[in-house]
């Protein structure tokens, strides 16, 4: 594993005290959705969790976690949410809002706290794995330890 550069959401993990790892892998190819991390990384892709950033009705943004090879079921997204809908956010608006980008979202660290959840199946696993803040580079963290650092709760997502 090559050494990395500590992102921002590794700092913060840091100055929590909340242990965790991480997986390098390589981007060059531009393969970088869910499913292609989870074979890059040797991982299941059920404990692989992509990090999708939303608009609700009321115009507040939300952020959910779930397996990569699922799809986050938005009625269920915004009934957790308390929002009569729910919609992603479009691409464009990503890095302005959380200050990352496409396949380098973390659910920790970014700009602004937003309310965030995470699919139910995490809690299923010692470890998930989420994005570490940048393309190539996946933390590999225990669930109620991710649920601490992004202030987050469990939810039924998809």
């Amino acid at each position: 594993m090559k050494k990395i550069n500590k992102t921002n959401a590794m700092r913060i993990l840091d100055s929590m005290g909340i242990e965790y790892d991480y997986i390098s892998y390589e981007c060059e190819d531009g393969k970088i959705d869910g499913v292609s991390v989870a074979h890059k990384t040797g991982q299941n892709p059920e404990t692989v969790f992509k990090t999708l950033v939303s608009v609700g009705h009321s115009k507040e943004l939300y952020v959910f976690c779930i397996p990569v090879e699922y799809e986050l079921d938005l009625k269920k997204a915004a009934k957790a949410s308390n929002e009569k809908n729910i919609e992603l956010l479009p691409l464009k608006e990503l890095t302005k809002n959380t200050g990352y980008i496409r396949g380098g979202c973390s659910p920790i660290g970014m700009k602004k706290h937003y309310k965030t959840l995470i699919d139910e199946t995490a809690s299923l696993n010692d470890k998930i794995l989420v994005s570490a803040g940048c393309i190539g580079v996946q933390l590999v963290i225990n669930p109620d330890d991710l649920l601490k650092a992004s202030e987050a709760s469990y939810e039924d997502l998809i």
